[in-house]
C-alpha cells in the first residue's frame, strides 16, 4: 500500500477501536443493569453476572461495530479535510475513487470482523447462555437457601431459614403454602434438606408440623411427622425442555431448516431465512458505512466552514437505510420469499456512495445538479 494509504488506514483503525471501546462499554451497562436486576435479586452470585454480562458481549460487539467504523470514517475524513492534508493529497493527482480505497480496506476488515462474530461467537455465546439459564432455573437453591429472610419464590409461597450449616442442613424452617386460598398449609421443622432429584428438587422435612386451614369451615388439623417430603420444584413452575432458539443456529441450519429443527424452536422458515440473511446482509452494512461517510464528506470540497452538512446528509442517509433494513428485515420474517429485501439497504448505500464519489470528482455537474434543484 501507498504511504497515504497506510496512514489513513491506520488513523481509521485508531479511531474505530476508540469509538469501538467507547460504544461497546454504553451499551453493555445498559445490558448489565438490566442482567443485575434479574440474576442479584434472584439470589445469584456476582460470579453468574459476571458471566452473563461476558456472553452478551458477542452480539453487542457485532451490533456496535458497523456504527464505530461509520463515526470512524467521518472523523478521520473530516480531520484531514480540516487540516488540509485532503487537500494536499489530491493536488498530488489522487481521484476520490483511489482516496477511497483504504477506506474501502477498512470497510473490509470491519465487515469480517462482523462476520465472524455473527456466523460463529454469537451463537456460539447465545447457546451457552440458554444452557446457563436452563441451569440456574432448574437450580433453586440460590433461591432458597438465604438464611434469616422471608423469601417469596412464588406467589402465596413463603420460606424462611433461621440457620444453614456449613454442611448444607436448614434448621428451623418455616414453610407456607397459600397458593389456594381455601386451604393454606403451613409447615415448620427443626431440620431440614434440600434433594436433588431426577423429578425436581425436593425439601426433606424433620421433627416437624404441618398445620391445615379451611377458609370455609375455619377447621385448623395439625399433624406431626418425623420426615416429611415436599416437591418445591413445583413451586417456581414447570420449567418446559424449550428447544433451541433461532439465533442459537449455525448459519448453514438457518438456511436449509428441517422439520425438526422448525418443531424444536417453534420458529416459521421465514424467521429461519431472516436470521441467515441478516448475518450476511450485516457485514455488507458494516463495509457500505464508512464508504458512505466518507464519499459523503468529499461532495463539498475544502471549506473553512467545515463540512457540517455534508455529516448530517451521510448520518440522515445511514438512518434512512437503516430504517428501510429494518422493515426488510420484519417483511422477509413474513414471506420467506422475500429474502432479497435483506441486502436492499446495504446495496444501495454502496451504490450512493459510489455515486457520491463520482459527483465529487466532478464538480460542475454537481454544481449543475443543484441549480436543477429547487430552492
Amino acid at each position: 500500500m501507498a504511504t497515504f494509504d497506510r496512514y489513513f488506514l491506520s488513523q481509521l483503525m485508531v479511531l474505530f477501536g476508540l469509538f469501538s471501546l467507547i460504544l461497546v462499554m454504553i451499551y453493555w451497562i445498559n445490558r448489565a443493569v438490566l442482567l443485575f436486576d434479574q440474576l442479584i435479586a434472584d439470589g445469584q452470585s456476582a460470579l453468574v453476572f459476571l458471566e452473563f454480562t461476558a456472553l452478551t458481549l458477542p452480539n453487542v460487539i457485532r451490533l456496535v461495530l458497523p456504527v464505530s467504523a461509520f463515526v470512524a470514517a467521518i472523523y478521520a475524513c473530516n480531520r484531514l479535510s480540516t487540516e488540509s492534508e485532503l487537500v494536499v493529497v489530491q493536488s498530488t493527482g489522487f481521484s476520490n475513487f483511489r482516496l477511497a480505497r483504504p477506506v474501502l480496506v477498512f470497510g473490509l476488515i470491519v465487515a469480517l470482523l462482523v462476520s465472524l462474530l455473527g456466523h460463529f461467537l454469537v451463537p456460539l455465546a447465545a447457546s451457552r447462555m440458554a444452557d446457563r439459564r436452563s441451569e440456574i432455573a432448574e437450580n433453586i437453591a440460590g433461591r432458597f437457601l438465604v438464611e434469616g429472610r422471608f423469601l417469596h419464590p412464588a406467589p402465596g409461597i413463603t420460606f424462611y431459614i433461621r440457620e444453614i450449616s456449613p454442611e448444607g442442613e436448614l434448621k428451623n424452617i418455616f414453610f407456607s403454602d397459600a397458593r389456594n386460598p381455601q386451604l393454606t398449609t403451613t409447615y415448620t421443622a427443626q431440620r431440614a434438606l434440600l434433594l436433588r432429584e431426577e423429578g425436581g428438587p425436593r425439601l426433606l422435612m424433620f421433627n416437624g408440623m404441618a398445620q391445615t386451614l379451611e377458609a370455609g369451615s375455619r377447621r385448623l388439623f395439625v399433624t406431626r411427622f418425623g420426615d416429611f417430603t415436599f416437591d418445591i420444584g413445583a413451586l417456581i413452575g414447570p420449567q418446559p425442555t424449550a428447544g433451541r432458539n433461532v439465533s442459537e443456529l449455525a448459519t448453514g441450519k438457518l438456511l436449509f431448516p428441517t422439520p425438526e429443527l422448525l418443531r424444536e424452536t417453534r420458529a416459521s422458515e421465514a424467521a429461519f431465512l431472516a436470521k441467515a440473511h441478516e448475518r450476511f446482509s450485516l457485514p455488507l452494512f458494516a463495509l457500505m458505512a464508512p464508504l458512505l461517510g466518507f464519499a459523503a464528506l468529499l461532495l463539498g470540497g475544502f471549506s473553512r466552514f467545515g463540512v457540517w452538512r455534508q455529516i448530517m446528509l451521510a448520518v440522515a442517509i445511514v438512518i434512512l437505510l437503516k430504517s428501510l433494513d429494518n422493515a426488510a428485515m420484519g417483511a422477509i420474517r413474513q414471506n420467506a420469499r422475500l429474502w432479497p429485501l435483506a441486502y436492499a439497504a446495504p446495496l444501495l448505500g454502496l451504490a450512493s456512495a459510489g455515486a457520491f464519489l463520482f459527483l465529487g470528482q466532478n464538480p460542475a455537474l454537481l454544481r449543475h445538479l443543484r441549480r436543477r434543484v429547487p430552492a
